[in-house]
């Protein structure tokens, strides 16, 4: 009987914590229309940043293309807008300046 009054106690802990943990999940899950606002202000909506991002992805291929290409070691390159024949990369103004991300 001890046994039986144990196992029932335990249950109703843990099913009155499963039941708080569901309440604090509803209250702090945002509603549709805030999700809706943060997919909005996602950074991947932004038409400069997408071609930030494929900017520099372009930059990257390129230099693993040139890491195939050859017997330099392009990861300890001071330059990395020359590529290992000496010719330059052709990159945004953003990123020449240093505004953009690499």
């Amino acid at each position: 009987m001890e046994a039986a009054r144990k196992a029932l106690a335990v249950v109703a802990v843990l099913g009155a914590g499963a039941g708080v943990g569901s309440i604090l999940f509803a209250l702090v899950t945002p509603g549709e229309l805030q999700k809706q606002l943060m997919l909005q202000e996602m950074p991947e909506r932004d038409s400069r940043r997408r071609d930030e991002a494929v900017r520099t992805k372009e930059l990257v291929m390129a230099t693993l293309k040139d890491a195939a290409a050859t017997k330099e070691n392009v990861a300890w390159r001071r330059n990395w807008t020359v590529r290992g024949n000496g010719r330059q990369v052709s990159m945004t103004p953003e990123l020449a300046h240093g505004r953009g991300n690499l």
